[in-house]
């Protein structure tokens, strides 16, 4: 089984239903370790030896977290900026995260129909996402295509969230399990779309 680190960044979960709801589904599943940023360094003052040490024993990274300004919290960032630093992440001797998998799990305030190049924000998810996936191919990670809750506000009111928190448990087991056919799933614009089509019967060749 793979190893699998849900990082989850949220500074309002008391404010968001679909993220206390995905967040729930991804506490449950055995073998899969859930770390709730704001909650461990609520002053940002964050253990980089901890979260590095997490990552050696990580073989997927998963960033759960919503879309603010197009991007993450701001604590996200931070951890990303201290932990993933020279000598570990990238350069010469900085390894650490080569091989990896990265996947992101963000919840969107608006429709799915805004995250195209004719929409309201011009772009996919996965486009206004490339910072992330850069930084995943500078460590030598494999970026996998974001999973995107749309208007996920309404989620719940709309009888979708039960689906989408099935969907995301399915593609954490999946995950762990290696059920998840990686290539493919790096391949697309947005894992939603294919959930079906990528998760396999038996586990991927190595």
């Amino acid at each position: 089984m793979a190893r699998v680190l849900v990082l989850f960044a949220h500074p309002r979960t008391d404010r968001s239903v679909a993220n206390t709801a995905l967040m729930a589904a991804a506490r449950a599943i055995d073998g899969v370790t859930f770390a709730d940023l704001y909650a461990e360094y609520p002053d940002f003052d964050i253990d980089i030896d901890r979260e590095q040490q997490r990552l050696q024993e990580t073989d997927i990274l998963v960033f759960q977290h919503p879309v603010y300004w197009y991007s993450s919290p701001a604590l996200l960032k931070e951890w990303q900026d201290l932990v993933f630093e020279h000598g570990f992440a990238y350069g010469s001797e900085g390894t650490a995260l080569a091989g990896k998998s990265l996947l992101q799990v963000a919840t969107c305030g608006t429709a799915r129909e805004a995250y195209r190049k004719r929409g309201k924000y011009e772009n996919e998810l996965r486009t206004m996402f490339s910072p992330f996936e850069q930084t995943a191919k500078f460590c030598g990670m494999h970026y996998l295509a974001p999973f995107g809750v749309f208007s996920a506000e309404d989620a719940a009111e709309e009888k979708r969230l039960d689906g989408i928190v099935s969907d995301y448990s399915r593609l954490l087991t999946a995950l762990r399990d290696g059920t998840l056919d990686l290539e493919r799933a790096a391949a697309v614009p947005l894992l939603n779309d294919v959930l079906d089509e990528v998760i396999t019967a038996e586990p991927a060749a190595v």
